[in-house]
């Protein structure tokens, strides 16, 4: 680039010796603009992708990375040329598929009718490419899928990116700069903190002193402990609404399971050996709560409850037909309340994403309920196939306005699992109200039990009956991968907090958290099935929910409380308050640390954990 000054004036010289009389205007009103002096990647970009391939003009394509292998045809600069000719194949390979998504099959044939010599010199990755002419549908050919792919070409190149290294190299020494001067200031932080602890460790003697006493403690009571517990689990609560105020019964049964469970977590703190305690789902002391309040509004079983986006309303069904939307907090308005008559069992409902407005409520008729909460009147009444009359569960997209239903058709068994026959999962759009596609689950799959999108909606997950765990690309509409999660039916999926992992509860009562950048490794894992056991199976599907923080893991049960699994931690976890029968459905508060439980007893509890 240094002689590029004299560079200019011999193109300007031969342009005016040609009598390129308008090409020197627009080179001189060009060179007026000193954009730079490297190469200019939008225009670069914008003439291959809005010109050359557009207009399948491929003998300028052709020529235009030529010119660029004469640039760095030097032995030095391998790295570059290198890169150039991945460029190439990746253009070229766009200009295929650009051409047959547009329907001009015959510039596909005179593309390799033109360049099928210069593609088979050295080039064996090419050989299969002079099939795709003729094949029906290559977007579902696994050989060429991931190329129909909105994120498969690059829009910026790698070899295009040369003029912003500067740019690059001056931010990252900036950001190193800002990480100086942060750990300067944390190492100040530590040499704080290490004069406090040397401080703390002098007061040692007297700590383990009091460390003693506790451990005596604990054994005097050890048998009163063994009472106590076996109380709690049998303690039932008959009160519709407690907070501040519990009523007598239970205040007392929380002080004791409280007393119960700080005994037991002193016998693990005063192991001198550090030896591990095996902790079950008995040992989990109740839950502190906050507050509690319990809808008493459905005459039948409740088959789902779920907060609204703000966590301000809740909708609650039963399997008498009925919705009832309300609110838990006295001071929050309640406009928005309402009864809704669907005329079959209801079977899932899911809330709009993005706001508290639409609520969508699937039945076991193959029905599927719009319900707009504003204006209190169902806005749309959609209906699955008559193969497949049974919704088993719906969810929203996070961004755009579509939904999907999972449904399932019918056969007769002993178990809901046995009931339940092939799957047809469906993408519907919520403006239109009508089907965009059908995802590909394969022929005569086995029902999807549970699905649910990642936060920005482009992925989604699903369980099936046989056990295995689908995850789909929302964007292409196919399937990307899957492996077998359980030997059993999974009856509940969800993302993980990060969305690097995603949870499975299976038939077989066990709970598995499993990495998404290591497929099939599991990072946690609990068996509750003494909670979720294969009788509870038999008469509905289980499902999980986490906290805001996906720190919590709430399940539902087959017993009158139901477990709170601390995911990825040390403690053993929570028991929820009782209800008088098992407990059907389970939701948290999207910001809060309140979860929502409905029980086969046809009541519906909100509770605030302390």
């Amino acid at each position: 680039m240094e002689n590029l000054q004299y560079a200019e004036e011999l193109v300007r010289e031969f342009l005016v010796f040609r009598g390129f009389t308008s090409t020197l205007q627009a080179y001189e009103a060009e060179l007026s603009t000193e954009i730079g002096r490297n190469f200019e990647v939008d225009k670069i970009l914008d003439l291959v992708f809005s010109v050359y391939i557009p207009k399948y003009q491929l003998d300028r394509l052709l020529s235009l990375f030529s010119f660029f292998k004469q640039c760095f045809t030097s032995p030095t600069d391998t790295v570059h040329y290198t890169t150039l000719v991945k460029l190439e194949q990746s253009i070229l390979r766009y200009y295929v598929v650009s051409a047959l998504k547009s329907g001009r099959q015959e510039k596909v044939v005179e593309f390799f009718s033109a360049s099928g010599n210069y593609l088979m010199q050295n080039r064996e990755d090419w050989l299969a490419w002079f099939a795709i002419p003729y094949i029906k549908n290559p977007g579902l050919d696994p050989q060429f899928r991931m190329y129909y792919s909105k994120e498969c070409f690059p829009r910026i190149p790698a070899l295009m990116k040369i003029s912003t290294e500067k740019n690059t190299i001056k931010c990252l020494k900036s950001d190193i700069k800002q990480l100086n001067s942060k750990l300067s200031e944390l190492q100040a932080l530590l040499e704080v903190k290490e004069d406090e602890l040397s401080s703390l460790k002098r007061n040692d003697s007297s700590a383990e002193f009091r460390h003693k006493n506790l451990l005596k403690t604990t054994t005097a009571g050890s048998s009163l402990e063994g009472q106590n517990i076996s109380g709690v689990y049998e303690e039932s609560s008959t009160s519709s609404r407690t907070g501040q105020g519990l009523d007598s019964q239970t205040s007392s049964s929380a002080k004791s399971s409280t007393r119960d469970g700080e005994l037991h977590g002193s016998f693990q703190m005063s192991n001198a050996d550090n030896e591990q305690v095996l902790v079950t789902e008995e040992d989990f002391p109740e839950v502190k709560v906050g507050f509690q309040e319990t809808f008493l509004g459905h005459n039948s079983s409740i088959s789902s409850c779920r907060f609204s986006a703000s966590g301000t309303n809740i909708a609650s069904s039963s399997t008498d037909g009925t919705v009832r939307i309300w609110t838990y907090d006295s001071s929050t308005p309640s406009s928005k309340n309402a009864t809704i008559y669907c005329g079959a069992e209801v079977s899932t409902l899911s809330w709009e994403c993005r706001s508290d407005r639409l609520l969508l409520i699937g039945t076991a008729n193959g029905g599927i309920k719009a319900w707009n909460a504003d204006a209190k009147r169902v806005v749309c009444d959609l209906s699955t196939s008559k193969d497949f009359p049974s919704v088993l569960d719906l969810k929203c997209s996070p961004v755009d306005p579509v939904f999907v239903s999972a449904a399932a058709s019918r056969r007769h068994g002993s178990t809901i699992f046995d009931r339940t026959g092939f799957a047809s999962l469906t993408v519907w759009h919520m403006k239109t109200w009508k089907p965009l596609t059908v995802l590909p689950l394969g022929e005569d799959p086995p029902a999807i039990t549970s699905v649910c999108f990642n936060h920005n909606g482009k992925i989604l997950a699903a369980s099936a009956t046989d056990g295995m765990i689908h995850m789909f690309d929302m964007s292409a509409g196919l399937q990307i991968t899957g492996w077998p999660a359980h030997d059993s039916p999974v009856s509940s999926v969800l993302f993980g907090p990060a969305e690097t992992s995603i949870f499975s509860l299976g038939a077989d009562g066990k709970i598995f958290e499993w990495s998404l950048h290591n497929q099939g490794q599991i990072l946690w894992s609990r068996d509750c099935s003494r909670f979720c056991n294969p009788e509870s199976f038999s008469k509905r599907m289980h499902e999980v929910a986490l906290d805001s923080n996906g720190k919590r893991l709430l399940a539902t049960s087959g017993l009158v409380r139901a477990p709170i699994y601390q995911v990825q931690g040390h403690e053993s976890g929570l028991r929820t308050l009782p209800h008088s029968a098992p407990v059907t459905s389970v939701d948290w508060h999207p910001t809060l640390p309140i979860y929502v439980t409905g029980s086969a007893d046809h009541s519906v509890r909100v509770t605030s954990i302390l």
